[in-house]
């Protein structure tokens, strides 16, 4: 049976495929790919400086004449203080408290692992490859690439993590269509009452930042608090044809995939962390604040170890990135992927060579047509 969905006429694409916006992956050549495949690309912006998230849009739209997306992070608790968040204390002492001494966990770490640090300040790559760093998050940093998504007018926005509501009047003005990724119904209700286009239920399978609830439970009942109202994309752990099936058989009307597109030849990914996930099984990945401050499955690595072994809290966001920042670039330039291999969802496994997009993405589309036209054969 045609994939097909209401979600395609929201979004005008002809497939209800839609790529997570992965941070350091998801780069204007895929996001284009991924278009003009038929799907929506979405450009992963989370740390990305405004104008080179303007650098980007751009390109994109050198690239392709198809509808894409822009997904940054909107963390309420760093917009709500004025700068970097405060957070929780942690035995009495708070972040900035704890952050010197967090770093000199992190130098201890990079001397027993031999890597050396950089004279230069952290920075995104050029290229949106996370080699120098990750982006210092304030509240100023978040409205300046917010300024810069509505101000280029972009098709689709998703907000990675927290509300949009704040945006959306200009965003209606725009005629952008407005996307948040949710990882519990409760969120899923708040995102809905802003008046979104489309909620992403994502589950504790995917890559990156995800829910503690798992992918299967969570579809469904996110669905049932507002599909209704609103089509629901399914996604955590989604990386073939029988993944986007079974969201669509939870009551999902589409997919939000990310991992499957990690080892594609388009993807941002500095090549041994692409080998690194056609490497991997299911096993192979774990649930960390180490990176962010926030939890988020990355593949096993010894940065991510060292914090459980030595019995450490990571520090909350957007500390824990000045803290971690260092140790990812310097990893990622000595290509240890034992350290710095990168976030990937439990469908890792799944993944077998490093190949175009296209040919990914068509994979996505026939299996899950092949799928649900199995399925009829149930009833």
């Amino acid at each position: 049976m045609p994939l097909h969905s209401r979600i395609c006429e929201i979004l005008n694409i002809q497939y209800p495929i839609v790529l997570a916006g992965m941070g350091g992956a998801s780069v204007p050549r895929l996001a284009a790919a991924v278009s003009n495949a038929g799907g929506l690309g979405v450009l992963g912006a989370a740390a990305c400086p405004p104008e080179q998230l303007r650098a980007w849009i751009r390109e994109v739209r050198t690239l392709t004449d198809k509808p894409f997306g822009v997904d940054t992070l909107l963390p309420a608790s760093v917009r709500r203080s004025g700068g970097p968040a405060a957070g929780e204390a942690s035995g009495g002492l708070s972040p900035v408290d704890r952050l010197e001494e967090a770093r000199a966990f992190a130098g201890d770490f990079m001397r027993r692992e031999g890597l050396e640090a950089s004279s230069r300040p952290p920075r995104a790559a050029d290229d949106g490859s996370a080699v120098e760093g990750l982006a210092m998050f304030s509240k100023d940093f978040f409205e300046a690439q917010m300024e810069v998504v509505v101000e280029e007018k972009v098709p689709v926005y998703a907000a990675g993590l927290g509300n949009p509501a704040p945006w959306m009047d200009r965003f209606r003005e725009n005629g952008t269509k407005v996307m948040a990724v949710i990882g519990s119904v409760k969120h899923a209700l708040q995102v809905a009452s802003s008046g979104i286009d489309v909620v992403v239920a994502q589950g504790h399978d995917g890559g990156g930042h995800n829910s503690p609830i798992g992918t299967m439970a969570l579809i469904p009942q996110v669905v049932d608090a507002v599909g209704g109202r609103l089509p629901v994309l399914g996604a955590g752990g989604i990386a073939d044809g029988r993944g986007v099936a079974a969201a669509f058989m939870l009551g999902a009307e589409g997919a939000w995939v990310g991992t499957a597109f990690l080892a594609t030849e388009e993807a941002g990914l500095l090549p041994f962390q692409k080998e690194a996930l056609v490497e991997g099984g299911d096993g192979d990945t774990m649930v960390s604040k180490s990176v962010t401050g926030k939890p988020a499955r990355v593949i096993r690595n010894k940065w991510a170890q060292a914090w459980v072994d030595a019995g450490r809290d990571p520090l909350p966001m957007p500390y824990q990135s000045m803290v971690a920042g260092p140790v990812m670039s310097a990893a990622s330039r000595a290509e240890r992927k034992d350290i710095v291999p990168g976030f990937a969802g439990q469908g890792m496994g799944l993944i077998k060579a490093i190949r175009p997009a296209r040919d990914v993405f068509a994979d996505l589309v026939s299996g899950a047509e092949a799928a649900l036209a199995r399925a009829q054969t149930y009833s």
